[in-house]
């Protein structure tokens, strides 16, 4: 039976609450007509249930062994969402880490949710991973399932070694990226080291 992973993070919790807004427009003007999404951005409806933070760093762990660690440049919390999640707007960078502690694979990309709950991370937009053997694999969405250390997606992938370029649509890979799956394979091109097209 796996311990779950462990989640800290540092934040500062920011709520906003305008509370007599909204009773001043329902009453003092009884023959307006409110918009709804109005009334909202007045009173911070949507902001009032979330955290904020900026440059943070969150640490996943696993019976007492670091796995992740996660640099997000902004941080938001949505607690009144269901299934509750975080974003990370505005770009992360992910650096897992083998049983002895060094750095196995690094993860790069421009936006990610977190769910909590489900342990899973959705990433979008210019993802890089690039593992201890110096194989770099491109895409733009990729999910990664914490409980079962695997990342997985159906968008085209490319997968870079020092001798080929791989193309290809949906993939399936373990956490430290030993092993990986191109589900539909589209071409393999031999390349010399000084060769590999950007």
């Amino acid at each position: 039976m796996n311990k779950p992973l462990s989640l800290l993070y540092h934040f500062q919790r920011t709520r906003i609450v305008i509370p007599g807004i909204l009773f001043i427009c329902l009453f003092s003007a009884p023959s307006c007509k409110n918009d709804p999404k109005k009334i909202d951005e007045l009173t911070g409806k949507s902001k009032a249930q979330q955290d904020r933070a900026i440059d943070v760093t969150i640490l996943y762990s696993q019976y007492g062994k670091l796995k992740a660690r996660l640099f997000a440049h902004e941080f938001i919390r949505n607690e009144s969402a269901r299934p509750q999640y975080i974003d990370m707007k505005k770009g992360l960078k992910v650096e897992f880490f083998n049983d002895s502690g060094v750095v196995d694979n690094t993860l790069t990309g421009d936006y990610a949710r977190y769910y909590e709950q489900e342990q899973n991370v959705l990433i979008r937009g210019n993802i890089v991973v690039v593992s201890k053997k110096k194989e770099q694999l491109n895409t733009e969405e990729l999910v990664w399932n914490q409980k079962i250390m695997k990342f997985y997606t159906e968008k085209a992938v490319r997968i870079t070694t020092p001798t080929q370029v791989t193309y290809g649509d949906g993939l399936e890979a373990n956490q430290d990226f030993s092993w990986y799956q191109i589900k539909n394979l589209k071409g393999i091109v031999q390349v010399n080291k000084n060769e590999v097209p950007q």
